[in-house]
């Protein structure tokens, strides 16, 4: 253990060396700088030669400080994740499965934008009060005895989508006032002086009372609740005193550095792999491994930097790095019963009449508001629409319809070719493997998002569904497996739009409205082109229906009534991927339509496959088509997404879902 100890120190050690020595290269060599350190007697001399020597003044100004704060800022990480870890028995805690990213990121766009003046004196008290909601919101859905497995993983899922897209709504209703926020959301370490640094260690002190406290209590928790109680201990107290001290740290690193992801899941895990057992032992590992892992991603982020003549934020490269260290982690981590977590909710026996009707008075109403409400002149006045407002409607009409209904029937067939009642398209990674793909291509190839083929879109979308079966396949298509890998792809994707809207100027916002899923900017000819291809998808998926029905009933089974299981799960897949690509490169990703409205659908009686492919369509197109026109109204004469007001509404189901599993 000693010896493990040591090599990890040594390691820190060598990586914060070639940090240093790499983001020197960039200013000119390292030794005649070091010749100069070394023949300097004190400090103030040493920082007055700094004025005359532009090498020097980047080693003192920019390389050290950028390396403290990866340093410090990697073993906050790295010893706040071990902590939750231990609190909660849960190898898959994190800052970010916690929310407290998503909730400090919302409470800074809050500042932002109400006092923006107030920014630098409380922007770490409003991301302190984000994060701490957010974390007690997955507590409260999942209860303080139930934080371990896959549902405090969904929950964080659910309330991070969820803040996340009241953030994106605000951040596009104002956006004069969220310039500065952007660099933030990437993480970025980089240093203009040693301002940051001493703002930031005193604020780090409460990290002592953890090395010292909280080793005691985290033992007796390790024995279990009741043994941890009968010895004296205040689980209660305790368990959110040391939450909030974590929360706290959190806070004031992402205030600083802005969002580094996936630090405080990797450093545990691996200081638990490497035998640090021990409570105290492992926080200290974690720490140290934390450290070094910052240092070193850092250092490829400042590489990558060097070598494309762009800034490469490190909160990209801590994604793109944890990202499929998550699903190594939970590969390993998920228990047998998180795979019966959930259960499709239970409806009628049969689709009733009056559904029928409601259902569609429901959608024929909307549309109706969509052509003859007039915003203009207030809510509740009508008119017809002239030809240049026709002109603009009808297309963002006919896309809001074709593109609900589409992820809603992507929706049936995911849930019911992987038993999967939480199989969504943006839930499994599809959808994000499509933006991944249109904003690879935008990014690196040079070309408008709204200019792309959807043929990009497909190619990310086969990509991410192959992975998932590739993945899936060794564990049966676990639910577990296949979510936290479509978990792992947004986080992905989180992290490569941030580091987007870092570079794109001006056209930030234009990509964010985009991201947000908005009718907006589609053009008539590309409504109707998603039409066409939604429609062709869904008639394919209906002729289809008895595959569905038979892969539904059993593999096994489907294969000895003479059906090619390989054959149908490659197309109906394609399906999926064909209905995902098109909506996604038309309109933007739109979240938990494919979630919602197949459970809806349930709900009312549509039992067998094909009258849940044609209610889902109904269903999703019905509530796309309001999202839309309540978009459009509700904040005139701005407006918003309709995917933001979709993904509010199924994130507060997704949210109820969790709510109802835990009850029974």
């Amino acid at each position: 253990m000693k010896s493990s100890g040591v090599m990890l120190v040594v390691a820190l050690l060598t990586s914060a060396i070639f940090h240093i020595g790499l983001g020197q290269s960039e200013f000119g060599p390292l030794w005649p700088v070091l010749k100069t350190l070394m023949s300097v007697s004190d400090v103030a001399s040493l920082f007055k030669m700094a004025d005359d020597s532009f090498e020097l003044m980047a080693l003192l100004h920019v390389n050290i400080p950028r390396l403290v704060m990866a340093i410090i800022v990697g073993g906050t990480l790295g010893t706040i994740g071990s902590l939750f870890q231990q609190l909660t028995q849960n190898r898959m805690m994190s800052p970010l499965t916690l929310g407290t990213s998503s909730g400090a990121w919302l409470g800074l766009v809050v500042l932002n934008v109400v006092a923006p003046m107030l920014v630098a004196q409380y922007s770490v008290w409003f991301a302190l009060v984000g994060a701490l909601l957010a974390m007690g919101l997955i507590v409260s859905i999942v209860g303080i005895k139930n934080m371990s497995g896959l549902p405090i993983v969904l929950a964080g899922m659910a309330v991070n989508l969820l803040l996340g897209a009241f953030a994106t709504a605000i951040i596009l209703l104002n956006d004069q006032y969220a310039q500065n926020l952007f660099v933030w959301g990437a993480g970025d370490l980089g240093q203009n002086g040693w301002e940051q640094v001493v703002w930031l260690l005193p604020k780090l002190l409460p990290i002592v009372i953890i090395f010292l406290l909280a080793p005691r209590t985290l033992t007796l928790l390790s024995i279990g609740t009741e043994g941890a109680a009968a010895r004296g201990l205040n689980i209660g107290t305790t368990f959110f005193v040391l939450m909030f001290i974590g929360v706290w740290l959190v806070s004031v690193s992402i205030t600083s550095v802005g969002v580094i992801s996936f630090i405080g899941l990797i450093a545990p895990n691996i200081a638990k792999h490497l035998g640090y057992i021990k409570a105290q032992k492992e926080l200290l590992a974690s720490c140290v491994i934390g450290a070094l892992l910052l240092c070193t991603t850092d250092s490829l982020a400042t590489f990558l930097a060097q070598w494309s003549m762009d800034m490469i934020p490190t909160g990209t490269a801590t994604a793109v790095i944890g990202a499929p260290a998550l699903i190594i982690i939970a590969r390993k981590q998920m228990s047998a019963q998180d795979q019966l977590f959930f259960s499709m909710p239970k409806g009628l026996k049969e689709i009733s009449p009056l559904a029928s009707l409601v259902l569609i008075a429901m959608l024929g109403g909307l549309i109706m508001l969509s052509v003859f409400s007039q915003p203009s002149s207030g809510m509740g006045y009508f008119g017809f629409p002239d030809t240049f407002e026709w002109s603009i409607r009808w297309p963002r009409m006919l896309t809001a319809i074709f593109a609900g209904g589409g992820l809603a029937v992507a929706g049936v067939i995911l849930q019911r070719l992987v038993y999967n009642p939480l199989a969504s398209p943006d839930i499994l990674g599809v959808s994000a493997g499509a933006v991944l793909a249109l904003i690879f291509s935008s990014l690196f190839m040079g070309y408008s998002i709204h200019s792309l083929s959807p043929w990009v879109a497909f190619l990310g979308s086969a990509i991410a569904l192959c992975i998932l079966l590739f993945l899936g396949k060794k564990h049966q298509y676990a639910p577990s497996i296949l979510i936290l890998t479509g978990i792992s792809l947004t986080a992905l994707l989180e992290a490569l739009v941030q580091f987007s809207l870092t570079r794109v100027g001006e056209g930030k916002y234009t990509l964010l409205a985009w991201l947000a899923g908005s009718t907006y900017r589609v053009k008539p000819d590309s409504a109707i082109t998603m039409a066409a291809v939604v429609s062709i998808g869904i008639m394919v998926a209906l002729i289809l229906s008895r595959w569905i029905t038979l892969i539904a009933t059993g593999r096994e089974f489907a294969s000895a009534r003479g059906l090619n299981v390989s054959m149908a799960y490659a197309t109906l897949l394609c399906i999926v991927a064909v209905l995902c690509s098109v909506v996604t490169t038309t309109m933007g990703p739109v979240t938990f339509i494919g979630l919602l409205a197949p459970h809806i659908a349930a709900l009312v009686g549509a039992r067998l496959v094909w009258t849940q492919i044609y209610w889902s369509f109904l269903i999703g197109a019905t509530l796309m088509l309001f999202a839309n026109w309540l978009g459009q109204v509700v904040v005139y004469p701005a407006q918003l997404a309709a995917g933001t007001l979709v993904s509010i509404i199924g994130g507060s189901y997704f949210i109820y879902l969790l709510l109802r599993s835990r009850r029974s």
